[in-house]
C-alpha cells in the first residue's frame, strides 16, 4: 500500500496492538502482507510519540489499515472477514490457525480472533448451495445453524438430502 494509496481502505480500529494482528493475518491467509507501518509524531490519547500509530496490511487481497487508537471502540459482529474456502483442510487451516493464537469460535462458521475481529470461514460448497435456493437450500442451511466450524461432508450430505 506504501506509495500508492488505494481508492478505499478498511480501517480496523484496535487497542495497541495494530501490528501484531497485522503480521498474523499475514502469515495466516494467502495474498496478505504487512506494508508500512506508521509511529506517531507525537503523543496522542492513548499512547506516546514514537508508538506504533497505524500499520497498513492486506488480508487476503484486500487493503487494510490498522489504527492503534485505544480501547474506546473496541469490535462487534458488526464487521467481519469472509474468507471462502476450498476444502476441509483449508477450513480447518484458517479456523485452527484463530483459535490457536487466542480467537474463540461463534457458530455458523464465525470465529473471533485474539484482538475481536470476527472471521466467517466459509466453504463455497456452503454458500453456492445457500445461493441455490430451494429444499436443498434449505438442508444445508438447518445444518449449518448446528455448527460452529463448518463441516464440509455434513454440508454435502445435507445438499444431497
Amino acid at each position: 500500500m506504501s506509495g500508492t494509496t488505494p481508492k478505499n481502505t478498511i480501517c480496523l480500529w484496535f487497542d495497541r496492538e495494530a501490528e501484531a494482528a497485522a503480521r498474523f493475518y499475514a502469515a495466516t491467509f494467502p495474498h496478505s502482507r504487512v506494508g508500512a507501518v506508521h509511529r506517531a509524531p507525537a503523543d496522542y490519547p492513548s499512547g506516546q510519540a514514537g508508538d506504533v500509530l497505524t500499520v497498513e496490511f492486506t488480508v487476503a487481497g484486500l487493503p487494510c489499515l490498522g489504527l492503534n487508537g485505544g480501547p474506546v471502540f473496541p469490535q462487534s459482529e458488526a464487521f467481519s472477514f469472509q474468507i471462502a474456502t476450498e476444502d476441509q483442510a483449508e477450513t480447518d487451516r484458517y479456523w485452527n490457525a484463530i483459535l490457536e493464537n487466542g480467537g474463540r469460535e461463534s457458530a455458523c462458521g464465525w470465529c473471533k480472533d485474539r484482538w475481536g475481529v470476527n472471521w466467517q470461514i466459509t466453504p463455497r460448497v456452503l454458500t453456492e448451495a445457500i445461493a441455490a435456493g430451494g429444499p436443498a437450500a434449505k438442508r444445508v442451511f438447518e445444518a449449518m445453524m448446528t455448527m460452529r466450524k463448518i463441516d464440509i461432508a455434513a454440508i454435502e450430505a445435507a445438499r444431497r438430502g
